[in-house]
Order: structure tokens, then sequence, then C-alpha cells
């Protein structure tokens, strides 16, 4: 279900679903989250017909969103989880995802970490450098038990986005490329606390040309190929995420079928099992940051401003990646402006648009930043002695607090003085 048949227009005033957004602000106030349940399934549900034809395990990568109602609501669908900390385990055990549907990622685990995801009993853990690896099998032998492990390998490709988001590349921290795959081979034949179930990679996010994913995945079928010739009883593949979603209209992102259409004949030729890390492709479209005007603003340019009470601190994307979100007056105008949006942070680059023509909606009304639902929340912080917003859930015409908004004494709650 896309985010343009959940959030719409109905009499001139901007949806969700069934309810009307400034209604929502009206009773939970600004800045909101505003999620919608039915475009999360929705998503999921274009995911798993795509590869329905392929044995296949979905983890949601929770980096994109922890909200434990996000979650939860993937979860009750049958869908795992990816995690990359001891915090992102922990939401998604309370949130109600089998610890046999978990796989621990990440390249910099404390070993307290990897001691709570053995205890736990996830799926496996990503293993991301030999000192890691070490380091696993001496806390498994520890407690006395066989970690099953999964050899993320760095195929050398760079996808063509964000460098900010790129992982693939033997530049970067992630994995283990090809010449030390010889020396953690041996190293896995001599431990005896770890197995080796699954081959993994993870080549970036935002990656609009399936070609890619077919170069990454045929290294890793090449390594798949010598894994089994050393005697490893491979029982995965990870191809991990980075399926692209649409913010900008002028640059729709590939159906997530010509992915399947290109990766289904090489994967299923292997044999086992494949997990997907879908993310974004989740979450993106499902939420949108809704924000009201304080101030308008004209400097002596000519220049104008929107200044809203949403900023940086609730969706960093813009000021960290020059990433595009579409933003909407919620009250639909038939004059607009061109005017940049931006937020009290004191901050430069804290903005939302730079030079976007946009509704020319007046102070104290309502524009909602839309496709905020990955990566804008999650990464929301305190910065300015900002409080961090809430969130609510969408279902058809029920609305659900899902995150209460921050108060000043949770803020110092942590320090002494």
């Amino acid at each position: 279900m896309s985010e343009r048949t959940v959030f719409h227009y109905q009499d001139n005033v901007l949806s969700c679903e069934d309810v009307r957004l400034d209604d929502l602000a009206g009773i939970y106030g600004t800045p909101l989250f505003v999620t919608s349940k039915r475009s999360l399934q929705g998503s999921l549900r274009e995911f798993e017909a795509a590869f329905a034809s392929l044995p296949h395990i979905t983890c949601y990568s929770v980096k994109a969103n922890f909200n434990l109602s996000v979650i939860g609501t993937l979860a009750e669908m049958g869908c795992g989880c990816d995690v990359n900390s001891g915090g992102e385990l922990f939401r998604a055990l309370k949130a109600g995802v089998s610890p046999e549907k978990i796989i621990f990622a990440g390249v910099g685990k404390k070993p307290e970490e990897i001691a709570f995801a053995l205890e736990a009993g996830v799926l496996m853990l990503k293993v991301e450098s030999l000192s890691e690896l070490e380091a696993i099998e001496r806390i498994a032998s520890e407690k006395g038990i066989t970690a099953p492990v999964a050899l993320r390998i760095n195929p050398n490709v760079t996808a063509e986005t964000h460098p900010y988001i790129t992982t693939g590349d033997s530049k970067e921290k992630f994995g283990i490329d090809e010449a030390g795959l010889e020396e953690a081979f041996t190293l896995l034949r001599l431990m005896k606390h770890v197995r080796l179930v699954c081959l993994d990679m993870h080549i970036g996010s935002q990656i609009f040309d399936p070609e890619y994913y077919v170069a990454a995945t045929a290294v890793l079928l090449d390594i798949f190929e010598t894994a089994r010739s050393l005697g490893f009883s491979i029982e995965y593949l990870d191809i991990g995420g980075g399926f692209p979603v649409t913010y900008d209209a002028r640059k729709p992102a590939t159906p997530i079928t010509y992915f399947a259409e290109k990766l289904i004949p090489l994967l299923a030729a292997a044999g086992v099992p494949v997990i997907f890390e879908p993310g974004r492709f989740l979450v993106a479209n499902a939420s949108v940051l809704l924000s009201r005007i304080l101030y308008k603003k004209t400097n002596h340019t000519g220049k104008q401003f929107f200044i809203v009470d949403a900023g940086m601190t609730e969706l960093i994307r813009p000021a960290l990646y020059q990433s595009h979100h579409e933003v909407l007056a919620v009250t639909r105008h038939e004059k607009t402006v061109v005017a940049d949006v931006v937020g009290p942070v004191c901050e430069s680059s804290d903005f939302f648009a730079r030079q976007r023509a946009i509704d020319d909606a007046a102070e104290g009304e309502l524009l909602a930043v839309m496709s905020s639902g990955a990566y804008a929340a999650v990464m929301s912080s305190n910065y300015n002695g900002r409080l961090r917003p809430a969130e609510v859930m969408v279902d058809g015409n029920e609305v659900t607090v899902i995150r209460r908004r921050e108060t000043y004494e949770q803020l110092i709650a942590n320090e002494v003085l």
C-alpha cells in the first residue's frame, strides 16, 4: 500500500487513512510523527509477494525505526528482525519477536552484547572481523554453548548511492573481504564453540539498480561454493536490504518486483533459504512528520522562509544526507510560494527544504514532511534541549499513542547535579 493511498487529501485536508492530520495535531500537539499501520502491513505484503517463489526469511532492519509498535506490527505478520545492538535486541524481544527470527549484526559488538544475544537464543550473530570471531568463540566457550554465526562478506561492490550509506565497498568498515576469508575459514574449522551457518552481505541503501545486487550475489555464491567444498554446512544466504523507496516523485523507486526477477533465479540455485533485511522499504513511507508554522520571514533579498516547530532534532536526513522530503501543507492552498522550510535548531543545516515551491500556508498552519518513517524518530536527539516528539499510529479511524512526548523532567532524569 503506497504512501499516496494512506496519506491523501479529503475535503482539501491531508489525512492519514480515515483520520485528518489537523485533528491529530489538535489533540496530540506538534511536532508529531503519524504512522499508518495499513502502510506498514501493505509494504510487507508487497515484499513477500515479490519473493514468494523463493524460500526465505524476512528480517526487518530495526535500525530504520525501532518503535515497539512498528516492530510489533511487522512481527504479527511473521516478520523477523535484524538488530545492531543490545538495545535493538531488547526492543525486538519486548515487541514480541521470536529470538529464532532475530539476527544480530553490527561491526562493533561489545562482549556483553554478544553474551546477551547468545543467552536470548538468536538465529545467528553476524561476524564482521576475525577478532570478533575469536571473541564470540571465547564467550560461547565460557557459556558452554555453540554460537551460530554468519560471515559478513564485503563483496567490494560500490553501489550508486550516497557515500554515507554505501556498505559493500572494501574501503568501508563493514565485513570481511575476500583476502581475509581463507584465514576466517581456517579459524572456523579449529573452533569448537562456533558454527558457521550463513554467508551474508549488505551493499548499502537506496540502491535503484538491481545489477549491483546481481554482481554482489555472484561474489557471495562463489564464496558459498568454496565454503561448501571446505566442508561447511551453510544453511542460509543473507543478501541484506537496501531496496529503494520513493522520496521524490521525480525519481521513482525501482519496483521490488524488478529485484525479485533478477535475484530469484540466482539464489534459488543455491538450494538454501535466503534472508532479506528490508528496513527503509517497509517503513519510510508509512509515516509523516507533522509540524506547525511558527513564523514566516522574508529577508532583504526577497528570500522567504517558513520557520516550523520541527527540525533536524526530529529528522536529520536533509542535514546529514542532503536528502529530499516532500513537504505538503495540511490544508491545501491555491497559491504557492518558493521558500525554505527550516526548523528552530541553532544550525544552518537545520532545514527540510531549500527553495521549494510549497503552498502559501499562514503562520499557525500545519505542514507535513512526507516519507518520515525511516531514519527520522530513530535518529532524533535532544540537541538544543529539545524534547523528543510524540508518535501515534493510525489504523483506519483508530488512533493509538505509540510514544508519549518527552517532558523536561525526562530530559534530565539520568543526570546528577
